[in-house]
C-alpha cells in the first residue's frame, strides 16, 4: 500500500457519507478476527458505507493505489474468510442492512447485503414466508452468499447457491454490474451467478442479493432417535432420503456430542449416536411421514423415538444442535477450537466418520463429529490449546487426515464453511484441472488482486 494512514483515512471518509471511516483501534481489532482459529491480522481502516455508488467509488480508489478490501458481515466465517490478511481496508455492511423489496407473488426477496437471517425472516414473516437456509450463526445474507453457506434445512431447499437469483455486484475497478433477473430460469449466457456465490470477497463485492423465498408451512414436528453406532445411524438415514419422505432437516451428533449438550443445555438425552430431524408440511403429511421413518429407522436398528411437537420444544432440541460448537467452548475453559468440515457422497459417509473418530482418539484430540446426513457434509470439532505448538500440530495432522480421506472418496475439502485461509491448500488437489481456470478468471476481474488477496486462490 503506497498511502499513508492519514491519507487513506481522509479519502475514505470523502467517499462516504458523514464520513463514515474509522482507525479507531479497538474497531480495528474487531474486525481483525472472525470465528475461526485462524491468527488475526487488523486492517488499516474500517468503513461503512451506505450505497453501491460509495462502495464503487471506495473500489475505484483501492484499485487504483492497490489496496486490498475486504468484505465484512457479521463475522462468523470458519475459515478466515474475512480476516484481511494483507492489511487495507475492511468494508463493514452494518449501514447497508435494508430489506429493499419484498415480491411475495414471485416468492422472492430483494435485500442488502448487511440484512441477517433473522432479521430478513422477521420482514417475511408477515407475508407468510420464510428464507430456509439455516448456518445455525446469525449470519448476513451477504456473508452467506459469499461463502456458499448451507446448513440443517439443506436436504430439503438446498444451499446458498440455489437461492440467489440475482446480485448486484461492485467489480475491482468500480463497476457495477447485474448477474441474474427475476426469471425462475435462464438459458441466456453463462451463468455468472453461481460463479460469485462463494466466491468469498475475491471476485467482486455484493452490494444487492435477490433470494428465492418460501411458504411457511401449516404444521412442524421435530424428532429425534437413537442408534447402536455411527455406522447405523448413516444407513438409516440414506435410507430416508430414498423413501421419498420429504424430510427437512436430518442432522447426525456423534455420542460425544451428545454428552456435551447435555452437559451445557440442560437436557437428558441418551447419550449415543443421534438423528435429529424435522417434518413440514399439512399436518395429515407430517403425521403420516413421521410415522414412516419412525418405522424406517427402527428397521435399521433405530433404539428410542422422541417426538416433539411443542413449538419451544422443537426450539430447544434445534437450539442444542445449532450451540453445540458453543458447547464445546465452554466445556474447555482456555482451549481453542478448529471447527472444520468436508462432505463425501452419501454410500461414502459413515466410513468417513468413523475415519474422523479414530483419528481423533489416535492422535489424542478431543472434540466431536456432527454433521448435515441428509447431503454427506460433516463437521468434526476440534479442540486444542493454541499456548501450545504440539496440540495446535495435532489438531492440524486430524483436519489433514479427515480432508484426504474425503478426497479420496471423490468428496470435497469444504461443504459449507468455505475454502477462506484453511482450505486452499487443498484446491490443487480437488481442482487440479480447473485451479488454473479459475486463477484466470480472477486475474480478469481482479488484475491488482486487490479483492480479498490471500483466500480462496494463493
Amino acid at each position: 500500500m503506497n498511502i499513508a494512514h492519514t491519507d487513506l483515512l481522509f479519502e475514505m471518509q470523502k467517499r462516504t457519507s458523514e464520513k463514515r471511516a474509522t482507525q479507531n483501534e479497538t474497531i480495528l481489532w474487531q474486525h481483525s478476527r472472525d470465528e475461526s482459529y485462524h491468527h488475526p491480522v487488523s486492517p488499516d481502516i474500517v468503513v461503512y458505507p451506505e450505497s453501491a455508488e460509495e462502495i464503487s467509488s471506495i473500489l475505484r480508489f483501492a484499485n487504483e493505489h492497490k489496496i486490498p478490501v475486504v468484505p465484512y458481515g457479521a463475522g462468523s466465517s470458519l475459515e478466515g474468510h474475512c480476516i484481511p490478511v494483507k492489511g487495507g481496508i475492511s468494508i463493514n455492511f452494518q449501514e447497508m442492512n435494508e430489506v429493499l423489496e419484498i415480491r411475495p407473488d414471485d416468492f422472492l426477496v430483494r435485500v442488502q447485503p448487511g440484512v441477517t437471517r433473522t432479521q430478513l425472516n422477521l420482514a417475511l414473516k408477515k407475508y407468510g414466508l420464510f428464507f430456509p437456509v439455516d448456518p445455525g450463526a446469525d449470519a448476513t445474507i451477504g456473508g452467506m452468499a459469499a461463502t456458499n453457506a448451507s446448513g440443517t434445512t439443506s436436504v430439503k431447499y438446498g444451499i446458498m447457491r440455489d437461492q440467489v437469483r440475482n446480485l448486484q455486484v461492485v467489480l475491482a475497478d468500480g463497476q457495477i454490474i447485474q448477474t441474474g433477473g427475476l426469471a425462475a430460469k435462464s438459458s441466456a449466457g453463462y451463468h455468472l451467478t453461481s460463479m460469485f456465490v462463494g466466491s468469498e470477497g475475491t471476485l467482486g463485492v455484493f452490494t444487492e442479493i435477490t433470494l428465492k423465498v418460501y411458504g411457511i408451512p401449516e404444521s412442524v414436528l421435530a424428532a429425534r432417535c437413537t442408534f447402536p453406532s455411527v455406522q447405523t445411524a448413516v444407513e438409516a438415514a440414506i435410507a430416508v432420503l430414498g423413501s421419498g419422505t420429504g424430510i427437512a432437516r436430518m442432522e447426525l451428533v456423534d455420542e460425544r456430542s451428545i454428552v456435551q449438550v447435555n452437559h451445557n443445555s440442560d437436557t437428558a438425552y441418551t447419550e449415543a449416536p443421534t438423528l435429529f430431524l424435522e417434518f413440514q408440511g399439512n399436518p395429515a403429511s407430517v403425521t403420516y411421514e413421521a410415522s414412516l421413518t419412525k418405522e424406517l429407522l427402527e428397521s435399521f436398528g433405530g433404539l428410542e423415538w422422541v417426538e416433539e411437537r411443542d413449538s419451544k420444544a422443537r426450539a430447544k432440541l434445534w437450539e442444542a444442535r445449532h450451540n453445540l460448537a458453543y458447547s464445546f467452548k465452554h466445556g474447555y475453559p482456555g482451549k481453542s477450537m478448529m471447527f472444520t468440515d468436508v462432505c463425501l457422497p452419501l454410500s461414502e459417509l459413515s466410513e468417513a466418520i468413523v475415519h474422523a473418530r479414530e483419528k481423533m482418539d489416535e492422535i489424542g484430540v478431543p472434540g466431536a463429529v456432527l454433521g448435515h446426513v441428509g447431503d454427506g457434509n460433516f463437521h468434526a470439532i476440534l479442540m486444542y490449546d493454541a499456548a501450545i505448538d504440539r496440540e495446535r500440530e495435532k489438531a492440524d495432522a486430524v483436519n489433514e487426515s479427515i480432508v484426504a480421506y474425503a478426497l479420496s472418496k471423490g468428496g470435497t475439502c469444504t461443504g459449507e464453511h468455505g475454502v477462506g485461509i484453511g482450505k486452499a491448500k487443498y484446491l490443487a488437489k480437488e481442482h487440479a484441472d480447473t485451479l488454473p481456470i479459475m486463477k484466470s478468471i480472477k486475474k480478469q476481474l481482479d488484475p491488482n488482486d486487490i479483492l480479498n488477496p490471500g483466500k480462496i486462490i494463493v
